[in-house]
């Protein structure tokens, strides 16, 4: 069987930010934070998932939630909840293509998706992957800092749903940045002063250190 995960996919980019659903991942575990629901943890009085969406809904055409479980939960954000359609809750690559498929579904050519523990993202965060997507001619553009890539962080069109679909079913490939880092990609660098605007918050701890050690916007 031909290996349809390297294919390389031809996409016009989004004419602007618009033009891009914005995808949160909220499909984990939360294993880290002792199970549950990460994004409703609260910092600064506001819950992680309310932070994400203030940073994101201005950046993008439309917003949707990845989550799995009963989506009732959810009901006061008010915003659509897609479930992964992949079993065994195998990560973010499963919530990526689950907004890519509710995506197709409803007219949409790309999304833009960031994890629901990173309350900090820039607020120029999708035009700048815009840039760096059509500087590239790439395929997906990424965020990176401090020297790191952080794949979650993206611009994903929906071309990528068979190649991602067979990754996953497939291939048994679980990590993005396996499935990203395969694929021609633009990356888009921020610094990490006076912090880096993709921490995430994966514990108590980082919690704790970020409401205590950091300004609350």
């Amino acid at each position: 069987m031909a290996d349809t995960t390297k294919t390389r996919i031809e996409a016009r980019p989004p004419r602007s930010h618009d033009d891009v659903l914005g995808v949160i991942l909220a499909g984990g575990l939360a294993r880290r934070m002792g199970g549950g629901d990460k994004g409703f943890a609260d910092l600064g009085g506001r819950t992680l998932l309310q932070r994400v969406i203030d940073r994101l809904e201005g950046q993008v055409g439309g917003l949707v939630l990845n989550a799995n479980g009963d989506p009732a939960r959810f009901a006061e954000y008010r915003l659509p909840v897609v479930a992964d359609t992949v079993a065994d809750h195998p990560g973010p690559l499963a919530g990526i293509l689950a907004g890519l498929a509710y995506a197709e579904a409803h007219g949409w050519q790309w999304i833009a998706t960031a994890p629901v523990d990173t309350p900090y993202l820039p607020r120029d965060l999708v035009d700048r992957l815009l840039t760096a997507l059509a500087g590239e001619a790439a395929e997906i553009a990424c965020v990176a800092s401090g020297g790191r890539v952080h794949p979650v962080v993206g611009l994903w069109p929906i071309g990528l749903i068979g190649p991602l679909r067979a990754a996953l079913e497939e291939q048994g490939i679980r990590k993005v940045d396996a499935f990203a880092g395969a694929r021609r990609r633009a990356i888009a660098t921020w610094p990490v002063e006076p912090y880096d605007p993709f921490l995430n918050v994966n514990s108590p701890a980082d919690l704790f250190e970020v409401a205590h050690g950091m300004r609350v916007d």
